[in-house]
């Protein structure tokens, strides 16, 4: 199928397609005058990505990951347990992010609840 059916089926536009393929996330066939030949599997390559990309993951882990990982039928798992080190590295990574995250809310929510009020300047 060509790039506009797979953009189609998977909900995801041509340039993220495009750049999913020059990550290393997809890799189409190519037809002789240079078109992409995309396969009916694609579909749920694509679908595994944007999942891995809304867990929080960059493209680049997920190009480790994407060969390893299986469905469920629940979600998508790590087919090899040498994949769980990885996984919970990213999320350490965002449970850090997190935390600062709300330390800064906390900081802000104090500059606001302390300001004085309008007219007091």
């Amino acid at each position: 199928m060509r790039i506009g059916e797979l953009a189609r089926r998977s909900g995801v536009s041509e340039r993220a397609l495009r750049y999913y393929e020059e990550q290393g996330l997809l890799s189409p066939n190519r037809t002789p005058s240079g078109y992409r030949d995309f396969e009916e599997s694609h579909v749920d390559t694509v679908r595994r990505i944007r999942s891995l990309l809304a867990a929080g993951l960059s493209t680049a882990i997920i190009a480790e990951l994407l060969p390893c990982m299986v469905d469920t039928g629940e979600g998508l798992a790590p087919g090899c347990p040498e994949l769980l080190p990885h996984l919970e590295r990213e999320r350490d990574r965002i449970t850090a992010s997190i935390d600062e995250l709300t330390t800064a809310r906390t900081l802000l929510t104090k500059v606001i609840t302390t300001t004085p009020p309008v007219g007091a300047c």
